[in-house]
């Protein structure tokens, strides 16, 4: 069986998703060994139960999907982003329910330096349009990555708006890459493969339906530094993606509105129950995120000088987060080929040394 296929698979069977994936890629070190292991073996996995299992070992219908999924993103050149790839959204890696798997066409750096998120209603005001405009044109000087979600509305605007100055954006889709929606944008998503692109964690096949968009809200909230709501009611899908990234501990802002204007509900009542900050202007956003100072640049990790003994495993894992900025624990059970257990016992024991310093999303770094 062949690797790339496996990867495929594993997010297709039934009754897994994307965090008992990525515990069954830790216990049992690649997506082929999933699909090789033994009844015995996978019901000992933490979160696995007999249901899952059963589906694994009855994986043929799956695979044989997988392997019509390679040829179609072989076909049309997109490229497929598995959770230990190197290129896989650092920021994602830091939410305990990252896509197992994404589907990327473009050109921009999905691990940019700076990445705002802006979502809105689908039915902006004039007022909305204008800020929306606005506030992309004065983050020009960031070089930020935009990232939206090609929806009509706010999402549309922002997309445009950061076409028009230079700078590159990215639509998170609710589908496949086999299809555009909605279908009026499909000369934007045209324009915005050259410069930004469009991901999906959706295969082939995958039909825009409204039980997928919140998953699609979730990358969103997960790919930024910092997300802006323009306009929303009281509910509304752009609500969700801000609540989303506060659970990811994403700095959120919003657009003030008129009081008792339907669309200022959203976004004025976000403020006021502090779940996002204020923002009237692209140099407030700046401000709060510090993106105004000039920053120095990153001094290089000096090589470690070790005052302690180390184990042969102790000084594997080591050299795993030596090699990389971040990675997390998952990534490590993977390279080391060793379970989560043994590994969270290491890393313990090697923040205690003082070498590994742990981040949130069960991150680590030396």
């Amino acid at each position: 069986m062949e690797e790339a296929v496996c990867r495929i698979g594993l997010t297709l069977i039934e009754g897994v998703g994307d965090v008992n994936a990525k515990a069954l890629l830790a216990y049992c070190g690649s997506a082929r060994e999933v699909f090789l292991q033994k009844k015995a073996h996978l019901l000992k996995i933490p979160g696995i139960g007999p249901a899952t299992t059963s589906s694994i070992l009855k994986s043929k219908s799956v695979l044989k999907r997988a392997e019509e999924e390679l040829v179609f993103i072989e076909k049309y050149q997109i490229t497929p982003l598995f959770f230990t790839d190197e290129n896989y959204p650092l920021r994602l890696k830091q939410c305990d329910d990252g896509p197992l798997m994404l589907y990327y066409k473009g050109t921009a750096n999905l691990n940019a330096e700076k990445v705002i998120a802006i979502v809105g209603t689908r039915s902006p005001s004039e007022y909305g349009k204008e800020k929306t405009a606005e506030l992309v044109s004065d983050l020009q000087a960031t070089g930020a990555l935009i990232v939206s979600g090609l929806a009509y509305g706010v999402d549309t605007l922002a997309h445009k708006s950061a076409l028009e100055v230079g700078l590159e954006t990215v639509g998170v889709l609710g589908h496949g890459l086999d299809r555009i929606y909605p279908m009026a944008n499909n000369r934007l998503a045209k324009r915005m493969l050259g410069h930004g692109g469009l991901l999906t964690d959706f295969r082939s096949g995958t039909l825009p339906e409204a039980v997928n968009f919140p998953k699609r809200n979730r990358i969103v909230a997960g790919l930024c530094d910092a997300l802006i709501m323009i306009e929303s009611r009281r509910t509304g899908g752009s609500l969700i993606t801000a609540t989303i990234a506060n659970s990811y501990n994403r700095d959120v802002f919003a657009l003030p509105g008129r009081a008792g204007e339907p669309m200022a509900e959203g976004g004025n009542g976000l403020i006021k129950r502090n779940g996002a900050a204020l923002v009237e202007t692209a140099e407030d956003l700046l401000l709060a995120m510090r993106w105004q100072a000039d920053e120095k640049p990153r001094k290089s990790v000096a090589q470690l000088k070790l005052a302690v003994n180390l184990t042969h495993e102790e000084r594997l894992v080591l050299s795993l987060l030596s090699g990389n900025e971040v990675l997390h624990i998952d990534e490590i059970c993977v390279a080391a080929q060793m379970p989560v257990s043994k590994v969270a016992a290491i890393l313990l024991q090697l923040e205690f040394y003082q070498l590994v310093r742990s981040k949130p999303g069960k991150m680590y770094s030396v």
